[in-house]
């Protein structure tokens, strides 16, 4: 049995519960209209015999978890879940018994911090960065043009197609388009979809065959033969915007010099950003290694529930990680359960170096993380403010992650990591599903 596992007896003496059952009869006789009597004048003995079913069990669930908690409190006992209190035979006139089983949270002893030493990255935005970010916000922006030249399609061309889809010789939900542009070789379509309009013409009409892949979202076309009737109405190519002065402003800056100093901004804020990442995994790790303590298994389990529910929807949708690919189950139960162990560790260690330092989430904290929350949604802010003012419990969810960034900061604060300059390959060198292990 775990170290943590506790087992109360406790009694609650019948002249307290008496007790409580006649105070809750004064609090109804106040209010309560019984025939005959003005309202609130009617004898206590009335009350009684007219309320006593329903108030026992209202006084008895009441009167058990004040109980426990009282015992809990007296105790120094922390409960890691939900205590599980069982009643015993309840009797009338009789005490009632009471067994209280838990585990309880163990107490943790944080050590000094000087002997955590990790490195903090730092990685500077130069002109190679800086060209290829241009490049990509112009590709954003790219148009297409069309092509009168005649000459047969190929892989990079923009088609635009008519299409209707049918399997066996019926027409099916969502298999028609008309003036679809579709780039070839960009396998947006089904595999063999847009090989089969390579090489051809505008103004031909293709008849082009697929399969629907066996694992396809729509299960009711999954694995089965399909015949798209295709016509090329236009052949078309990409033109991306020349970037200069007058690409700058369509971004609301003057020039290509004040979009240049802005794109570096902005990449540095985003290696900033990494480089945290990397250093709250390192200090993470440091961590894990030093402290070792017992934790309570209900937690444990848990939070494995909640892992193994994300890997049983991803591997439902056929989104499993190749980290997992060749793997048993047994294997990948076994890892998941050591990932809720750590992170249960974690917790309970960071929680108590929270306490002990004072760090707190305050309202500033929680209105930064909803307006966070709010720019991911463009044009929808309101809404999400709306959301977030009537869920108080949306708020909470919010409250965990940022409690956590909190210590972590506080953390990197106190040791002090010392910085590494490396370049932006080397910064983002890393296991991108690494994090998950956090």
């Amino acid at each position: 049995m775990s170290k943590l596992s506790q087992k109360l007896e406790i009694k609650i003496p019948a002249a307290t519960f008496a007790a409580k059952m006649a105070d809750k009869f004064k609090e109804i006789q106040k209010s309560a209209k019984i025939p005959g009597f003005r309202p609130g004048k009617a004898p206590i003995e009335f009350i009684q015999q007219k309320y006593e079913n329903a108030v026992k069990g209202e006084v008895l669930d009441t009167l058990v978890n004040e109980t426990v908690a009282q015992e809990l409190k007296a105790k120094d006992l922390r409960p890691a879940m939900r205590p599980n209190v069982q009643m015993g035979k309840f009797e009338d006139g009789k005490d009632i018994t009471l067994t209280v089983e838990f585990e309880s949270l163990p107490k943790v002893k944080v050590n000094s911090f000087d002997k955590i030493k990790i490195e903090r990255m730092t990685a500077v935005a130069g002109d190679k960065e800086i060209d290829e970010a241009l490049n990509r916000l112009a590709t954003s922006k790219k148009t297409t043009v069309l092509l009168d030249e005649k000459r047969p399609t190929k892989k990079g061309d923009v088609i635009v197609i008519d299409f209707v889809g049918s399997i066996d010789n019926k027409e099916f939900q969502g298999g028609s388009g008309k003036g679809y542009y579709l780039e070839l070789g960009s396998n947006t379509f089904i595999p063999g979809f847009e090989d089969q309009l390579a090489g051809k013409n505008v103004g031909d009409k293709v008849d082009v065959n697929v399969t629907f892949p066996a694992n396809y979202h729509a299960k009711d076309l999954a694995g089965k033969k399909a015949l798209f009737k295709t016509d090329i109405k236009e052949l078309r190519a990409w033109k991306l915007p020349e970037i200069n002065d007058e690409f700058a402003k369509q971004f609301g800056l003057e020039n290509l010099q004040k979009l240049k100093d802005a794109m570096k901004e902005e990449l540095n804020k985003e290696y900033a950003r990494v480089a945290r990442m990397h250093a709250k995994r390192a200090l993470l790790d440091e961590l894990a290694k030093e402290y070792d303590f017992e934790i309570p298994e209900t937690m444990v389990e848990a939070e494995f529930k909640g892992i193994w529910n994300q890997y049983e929807q991803a591997k439902k949708n056929n989104q499993l990680g190749p980290e997992d690919a060749g793997k048993s189950e047994a294997d990948i139960k076994k890892e998941y359960h050591s990932i809720a162990e750590r992170r249960v560790r974690l917790g309970l260690l960071l929680a108590q170096i929270a306490d002990e330092n004072k760090v707190q989430v305050t309202q500033e904290d929680l209105r930064n993380a909803v307006l966070a929350e709010a720019r991911r949604y463009p044009g929808q802010e309101d809404k999400v403010f709306d959301y977030y003012a009537k869920n108080p419990q949306a708020l909470d969810v919010l409250r965990a992650p940022v409690f956590e960034e909190k210590i972590v900061d506080f953390l990197l604060e106190k040791i002090n990591p010392k910085e590494k300059a490396v370049t932006v390959k080397e910064l983002y060198a890393f296991d991108p599903d690494e994090p998950k292990k956090a």
